[in-house]
């Protein structure tokens, strides 16, 4: 079915699906890449593509074997250069929900990813803060602190913490699935009736419970108990690492249904 005609061109219903399925191609991967080198180059290639097409039309056959020639040489650099992105691109296609269904991709919960990773923390004798937000931003914290915006993972996890790093005296906060920042200073609880044994994590724990929603999870550096405050108070101070899955799992589900 032709919607209308411009010359010798003729343009179909299923040019227009076309035409909107490359642009939303090309509008979901320049999101992406906006503010990067990637972002740039994905323009350049686009200009590329569309002076080819033009040159085409035109009949310009010299112009358009040059062009040919650099849009494969063009594409192959814009690969190799930015193999990483690409990798986070195709990673973060994995992980969309409807792509999930369709496909029927099981992922690993958020919750299980932390619970491995406090296993760990414990199994090492480290300390450490995790902040899980909630209904309340804490985007005024992140700021102050080391961004990272990567998605989370126990490796990562791990890297931050490990006392050789510059960033495991600071909290980390996790919105949603990615780690926001890390070496974050939190609000210390003015409370008098915390337990004598607990030291300044848990202190930061609880201040940041009182300030806003979030979930903060402490792992003892001296004794390697695993502590969750909430609502300015510790809801348990020895958990078991089950028992901090079933815990999560618990208050994190209204987040997941919204």
């Amino acid at each position: 079915m032709n919607l209308f005609e411009i010359g010798f061109i003729e343009f179909t219903v299923i040019d227009l699906l076309d035409l909107a399925l490359v642009s939303l191609i090309f509008s979901y991967s320049y999101s992406y890449f906006k503010g990067t080198r990637g972002g740039q180059m994905l323009i350049g290639l686009l200009i590329l593509f569309f002076a080819g097409f033009l040159v085409n039309i035109l009949g310009f056959r010299a112009a358009s074997w040059l062009l040919s020639l650099f849009q494969a040489v063009w594409v192959v650099v814009f690969v190799i250069l930015f193999q990483p992105e690409i990798r986070r691109l195709l990673t973060s296609l994995g992980q969309n929900r409807i792509i999930r269904r369709l496909f029927q991709i099981e992922q690993v919960s958020i919750e299980d990813e932390i619970v491995t990773s406090v296993g760990e923390i414990c199994k090492n004798k480290w300390g450490a803060i995790i902040v899980l937000e909630r209904e309340n931003s804490l985007k005024n914290i992140s700021d102050d602190g080391v961004k990272i915006g990567a998605i989370f993972s126990p490796e990562l996890i791990m890297s931050i913490f490990n006392p050789s790093s510059l960033l495991h005296d600071g909290a980390v906060i996790i919105h949603s699935d990615t780690i926001d920042a890390a070496a974050c200073i939190l609000p210390l609880t003015e409370s008098k009736t915390l337990n004598p044994e607990m030291g300044t994590r848990h202190r930061a724990a609880l201040g940041i419970s009182e300030d806003s929603d979030a979930l903060a999870i402490v792992v003892s550096e001296e004794t390697g108990k695993i502590s969750v405050a909430e609502d300015g108070h510790f809801i348990s101070s020895s958990l078991s690492l089950d028992e901090l899955n079933k815990l999560l799992k618990e208050k994190l589900i209204s987040i997941k249904e919204g």
